[in-house]
């Protein structure tokens, strides 16, 4: 795997210091007040980092997936709600109107969420239909020059807090269908905020579709093409919940190393001790290891479905990993690690969501297994 270049080296020193300059902006250090999320992204629009792959003359930068990629990861590692709001926003929502919207939808939309004016989301998630998303049951009837949805998403990140949808449904007799959809539709409503284990300052709410009429210019590509776009944009999704993992992952180990220097017992530094030590090479070298196959992932994106199996094995292992070394910092922080006020705690409650959404670990396992069975060429990695 390549090292960085001068030019991805200076977007990731740019990146930083934008995360750290951010803490001054309502919501930048762990707030709590959802509004304040608004406010970051809004200045992240500022700053030019919603849509970075797109071409300069659509109002991106021309960067590559891995900029957008470390602009996750560092977000991350200061918080992962944030992180999340904005990889949902750009990987999942602008790119998916980026890549298959028409140039009248491009023109409608994408001006106000480069911004940051408007912030999108994503909706495929249902009762019967997580990981098997052909099974979805939410229907888009045809209907005077637009389509009646009806049906119920679960567990949708962001729901009733973005201000636009990708919804997947299905049409009659063509299939599974892409669809932007404003919150404010009448027939859209939103379920309360499901309290959750992690990431407690992120919305989850279930979105109901009662009759709700879209117009038939909010169709993003074309009929019955909407499984395969959820497939795309979920690869990239996949990446992009990887650099939140390595994300959490750089801030257990910065944190652990620098509580190891600094408590004392028996009258030295506990990183004095063999025992801690080995924690923290153990999580140094899976930080390097799953931030490497991350940004490897990344680089590989624009190779689109033709590398699925390298975007699932980052997720896996950078989520896997996550996990493990926030319980490790926990460990070395001792007592003081469980307690909420040091803000140890939470790096394990929010990583745990890594392992669960875009792709369990168990599915993620199966992408890989089965392309390596049917001539996947790993050693191409």
């Amino acid at each position: 795997m390549a090292s960085l270049s001068e030019e991805e080296q200076q977007a990731r020193e740019t990146i930083r210091y934008l995360v750290a300059a951010s803490r001054s902006v309502p919501g930048g250090a762990l707030a709590s007040a959802r509004e304040d999320w608004r406010a970051q992204l809004a200045w992240w629009g500022s700053q030019g980092y919603h849509g970075v792959t797109l071409p300069p003359e659509w109002g991106g930068q021309g960067k590559s997936f891995l900029v957008q990629t470390m602009v996750v990861e560092a977000l991350a590692e200061a918080d992962a709600n944030l992180a999340l709001l904005y990889e949902v926003h750009n990987t999942l929502h602008l790119e998916a109107v980026w890549r298959y919207g028409d140039e009248a939808q491009r023109r409608r939309w994408l001006p106000d969420l480069l911004a940051g004016r408007r912030l999108g989301g994503f909706a495929v998630t249902e009762e019967e239909a997580g990981s098997d998303a052909e099974s979805l049951a939410t229907v888009a009837v045809p209907e005077g020059g637009g389509y009646r949805l009806s049906g119920v998403k679960r567990m949708i990140t962001g729901a009733g807090w973005y201000d636009q949808y990708v919804v997947f449904a299905r049409v009659p007799e063509a299939g599974i269908t892409a669809f932007v959809v404003e919150a404010d539709t009448p027939g859209v409503g939103f379920g309360s905020p499901e309290p959750m284990l992690g990431l407690d300052s992120t919305p989850v709410a279930d979105i109901t579709f009662e009759g709700a009429w879209i117009p038939e210019d909010h169709r993003l590509g074309e009929l019955g093409q909407g499984y395969a776009i959820a497939l795309d944009l979920l690869d990239g999704g996949r990446v992009g919940i990887a650099a939140q993992a390595v994300g959490i992952l750089a801030a257990c180990l910065g944190r652990s190393l620098a509580f190891a220097q600094q408590r004392r017992q028996f009258g030295r530094p506990i990183a004095r001790y063999q025992g801690i030590q080995w924690m923290l090479a153990e999580m140094a070298t899976d930080f390097a290891a799953a931030r490497l196959l991350t940004y490897e992932a990344a680089r590989r994106r624009p190779e689109g479905e033709r590398q699925r199996p390298l975007y699932a094995m980052a997720k896996w292992f950078a989520s896997r990993k996550a996990v493990q070394h926030a319980l490790n910092a926990i460990q070395i922080h001792g007592g003081r690690g469980y307690l909420r006020k040091t803000g140890v705690e939470h790096l394990l409650r929010d990583s745990k969501v890594t392992e669960l959404y875009e792709g369990t670990s168990e599915i993620l396992r199966l992408v890989i297994a089965s392309r390596l069975l049917n001539g996947y060429n790993w050693d191409s990695i």
